[in-house]
């Protein structure tokens, strides 16, 4: 019984130390507060666009590595980078760069346009797998025994204060809206995960997040219609995918 309530307990001290590691290393990149970027400009244009993604979503990797490293030492965890099924996972990430680089995207890099939308969607994606290693592959299983809406809630709420949208120029109610955004994203993209535990299918459900509002990669070189149909396509695959690897989960389960 006591090594069950062990198991089952919560460790804050773990998720302070994963928070404050992904906050401090990430923001240092995100906010270039040292002007690395004017060094990395100098390199060629694909390599100072990984290696800028790199960075800037560095912080949540190692953090939630750290954290990851402890918490397996204290109960078993499910969520992996291909979750239940590799091949599935495979497909779900290869539909967009197949996509994106087939139509291309516009850009100031005076780069042939599919040639760029290829290396913008890998390190899109590169990016929102790390960080989708530390929200969903650390600590919605760190906070797996919570009710429901308390682990999103929570999860989406740290996932805000990570952004540090606060010390923008955000207005408040700009603030409240991507706080509610987190939020809910928090819990669509946990429910894909939890559904088939895999880091690499919360990483392309958070990649249309990225293409549709934030990802400074992509959001200049495909217009509005684009984006809608494109993220309407891929996401209406992927939804056709997570269906039969639901049901193929429920029969492995009763086998």
């Amino acid at each position: 019984m006591k090594n069950e309530i062990k198991h089952n307990r919560i460790s804050w001290k773990r998720i302070l130390i994963f928070f404050i590691i992904a906050t401090t290393i990430s923001n240092v990149f995100r906010f270039d507060i040292f002007e690395f970027k004017l060094e990395l400009e100098k390199l060629p244009t694909w390599i100072f666009v990984l290696t800028v993604v790199f960075l800037e979503g560095i912080g949540v990797f190692i953090g939630a590595l750290i954290a990851i490293y402890f918490l397996k030492k204290n109960k078993k965890t499910e969520i992996t980078i291909f979750g239940t099924s590799k091949p599935k996972s495979l497909i779900m990430i290869v539909i967009p760069i197949i996509i994106l680089t087939i139509i291309g995207v516009k850009n100031d890099f005076e780069m042939d346009s599919h040639i760029y939308g290829f290396i913008a969607v890998i390190g899109t994606l590169l990016y929102c797998i790390m960080e989708e290693y530390g929200w969903r592959g650390y600590l919605q299983e760190e906070l797996k025994t919570l009710k429901t809406w308390q682990k999103y809630l929570v999860i989406g709420f740290m996932w805000y204060l990570w952004h540090l949208t606060f010390l923008t120029k955000a207005t408040i109610g700009d603030n409240f809206f991507f706080l509610a955004m987190m939020i809910l994203g928090s819990w669509g993209i946990g429910q894909v995960v939890e559904s088939t535990k895999s880091i690499i299918a919360g990483a392309c459900f958070h990649m249309i997040i990225q293409i549709m509002m934030f990802n400074a990669l992509i959001k200049n070189g495909i217009d509005g219609t684009e984006k809608l149909i494109i993220s309407g396509v891929i996401v209406v695959i992927w939804f056709v995918i997570i269906k039969k690897w639901e049901k193929q989960n429920t029969i492995a389960n009763k086998v």
